[in-house]
């Protein structure tokens, strides 16, 4: 399963009960209570996805069921209370439907739940027909994932191909998903790269990125001190040449 990127296809679950159009109301009830889901996608006689009927879609019958509607209920609810008169699925389904492709990556799809808020998408292939129904948790699969997996990945695909040469050994170090990747690089232009690509690899919960640059050679910046000891010592020399305001000071006259 595991292999970058990963697509809903890897995960989605693909025994799917729908829905015709025509399907009626109790039905639709059965059907939810029998197979233990909040949605079921509602199909024409292609397969192509019409609409998604949810829990909260048949909620209304049973809201107004027993009290007329006031006047502010009519305004604002329109569309609740013709699902609280409808009769069947295609009456009472949520159309047009989110839905995700079968090829899309599993970021993708976590994206679309988040942004709108679902719990599941239809999965469809490139000419709209239904593939299958991935949920939040088929998504969360990719967190199972080995720390070893995780470690190998980062290797073979982040870290070699950035830093084929490095000043020092980099180590590649994944604990309950979380990355370390410590080491020393000639270039650090690419550490910004490999945290982000290391935090690409499904499954990575985070990534502690501690790579740095080579040592400063003191001898090609004789300039500027290495150490605050060394800045005490040019002090000492300017004051010993009769210079008691120091290296980086300018002396006004008055």
């Amino acid at each position: 399963m595991y292999g970058t990127p990963h697509t809903v296809s890897d995960v989605m679950t693909r025994t799917v009960v729908a829905l015709a159009a025509e399907a009626p109301f109790k039905d639709i009830v059965r059907a939810i209570r029998q197979w233990q889901v909040s949605a079921l996608p509602v199909l024409d006689e292609n397969r192509h996805v019409l609409g998604v009927v949810s829990e909260a879609d048949l909620l209304p019958k049973e809201e107004f069921r027993d009290r007329t509607p006031d006047r502010y209920t009519r305004m604002h609810r329109g569309g609740d209370l013709a699902k609280a008169g409808a009769r069947t699925a295609g009456e009472l389904m949520t159309a047009p439907a989110l839905t995700v492709r079968a090829d899309a990556t599993l970021a993708q799809a976590a994206r679309t739940m988040a942004q709108y808020g679902i719990r599941r998408l239809p999965v469809v292939d490139e000419t709209g027909e239904l593939r299958g129904i991935v949920s939040r948790s088929d998504l969360l699969q990719v967190f199972l994932r080995e720390d070893a997996d995780i470690e190998e990945e980062v290797r073979r695909e982040v870290i070699a191909p950035l830093f084929p040469a490095p000043l020092e050994p980099i180590r590649v170090q994944v604990r309950d998903g979380v990355v370390r990747i410590t080491g020393r690089v000639a270039d650090t232009a690419f550490v910004p790269v490999a945290l982000r690509l290391a935090r690409a690899v499904e499954g990575v919960v985070d990534v502690d990125c501690r790579l740095v640059g080579p040592p400063r050679r003191v001898d090609l910046d004789a300039d500027l001190p290495d150490t605050p000891e060394a800045e005490t010592e040019a002090e000492t020399e300017a004051e010993a040449d009769g210079d008691p305001t120091g290296p980086d000071e300018v002396r006004m006259s008055p």
